[in-house]
């Protein structure tokens, strides 16, 4: 960044209107998330008044999530880069701490939250939008070194290796593997060589290997999720469960709120397990909806990120690159066990589940996605 730009990345200047095409779909899946979480959530959650306050906590977590949006969106691109190193560190930080005895709150054996008055905040859901920012300034940075495998390989397997660590001390395989498939997603992008790829690619796959074969609970989750009926009342519970409630939803589903699975059958079902619900009540019409919202999204996204490319604002478009593979990997993944086609694994589903940490970090997420739209000069909007 040239010294004038340091010194005047403050000074107001025209900002592009917002995208209404990235915004509507994001509404949309707020609103429907509304409806499928109470929907969820008064079969588990002790009837409508269980789900009454439910849905509270969730309009609640909304509200913070688009509070915080609006926030990161105020906020200069150029702020953003500039802090991404220092914004890594301090989440870094946070994940360091969440392992002290007595600091975290452990559940189901897994150390993920830090618990604040009556809520808990799970420190590893900001860590993937860090690693997004922190990835887009080191690939900007090191735009006309990327060829070197130094630059494109070992300094960011440094620092999410490290990432990665942390997260399995919890443990938390998901967001582990998630973080690893953004990053190597945008060293692609970023014009990272395809035999440096393929050799990451290699090592991620063996080291995902490994640790499933050392631990035991892993393993089974594995072993249930090739043969789920195989023990249908115990290891192959949840997905037996997910896949009776998609089946029996068929082609416009059983009717809203009329699910039998979530009715202390479904483990999870407003947020791990959300898609389950959706099929059932909804049908595949609503499934194709929710899919439908998530490619117009994801559009747009990308859109942006091309935007910003011909703009010259090449770290706006790894941002929105990077949080682009942020969401769809999550979506792929959540669909994906609700599905069976990959192991039981806790994942939420992004704008949709129920999940305070993770609905106020899909908040920041789009924030950083309207800071990129305010960064590009007002005379390049252009066609959208």
């Amino acid at each position: 960044m040239s010294t004038s730009a340091a010194t005047t990345w403050w000074v107001p200047r025209p900002h592009n209107p917002v995208d209404p095409l990235l915004i509507i779909p994001v509404l949309l899946l707020l609103a429907f998330s509304t409806v499928m979480v109470f929907s969820a959530a008064i079969g588990t959650r002790g009837g409508v008044v269980g789900g009454l306050a439910v849905l509270a906590k969730h309009l609640f977590s909304i509200a913070l999530g688009l509070g915080l949006g609006f926030a990161a969106a105020s906020v200069p691109l150029a702020l953003w880069r500039r802090s991404s190193r220092i914004l890594l560190a301090l989440g870094t930080v946070l994940l360091i701490v969440l392992l002290l005895p007595g600091l975290g709150h452990e559940v189901n054996g897994s150390t993920r939250w830090f618990p604040i008055g009556p809520l808990r905040f799970q420190p590893s859901e900001l860590v993937k939008v860090l690693t997004v920012l922190f990835l887009a300034d080191h690939f900007v940075r090191n735009a006309s070194t990327v060829s070197s495998f130094r630059v494109s390989i070992v300094e960011p397997a440094l620092v999410v290796s490290a990432l990665g660590v942390l997260l399995l001390l919890e443990p938390d395989l998901g967001c582990t593997a998630v973080i690893l498939m953004v990053t190597l997603g945008m060293m692609f992008l970023s014009g990272t060589p395809l035999r440096f790829i393929g050799g990451a690619i290699a090592v991620v796959v063996c080291t995902v290997v490994v640790l499933i074969m050392i631990a035991p609970y892993r393993l089974e989750r594995v072993m249930s999720f090739l043969d789920p009926w195989a023990d249908p009342y115990g290891s192959g519970f949840q997905l037996v469960q997910a896949l009776i409630a998609l089946g029996s939803g068929e082609w416009a589903g059983v009717g809203l709120g009329a699910s039998v699975q979530k009715l202390f059958y479904l483990p999870h079902a407003s947020n791990d397990f959300l898609v389950a619900v959706v099929g059932e009540e909804l049908g595949l019409l609503g499934i194709v909806t929710l899919l439908s919202l998530y490619a117009l999204f994801l559009w747009r996204t990308f859109r942006l990120a091309d935007r910003a490319g011909r703009a010259g604002e090449l770290f706006g478009a790894r941002v929105a690159q990077g949080i682009g593979l942020l969401m769809i990997l999550q979506v792929m993944f959540h669909f994906a066990v609700n599905l069976g086609l990959v192991p039981t694994k806790g994942l939420t589903l992004p704008l949709m589940s129920y999940g305070g940490s993770a609905m106020l970090i899909n908040g920041l997420a789009i924030g950083l996605l309207l800071s990129v739209e305010r960064s590009l000069p007002a005379s390049r909007a252009g066609a959208r």
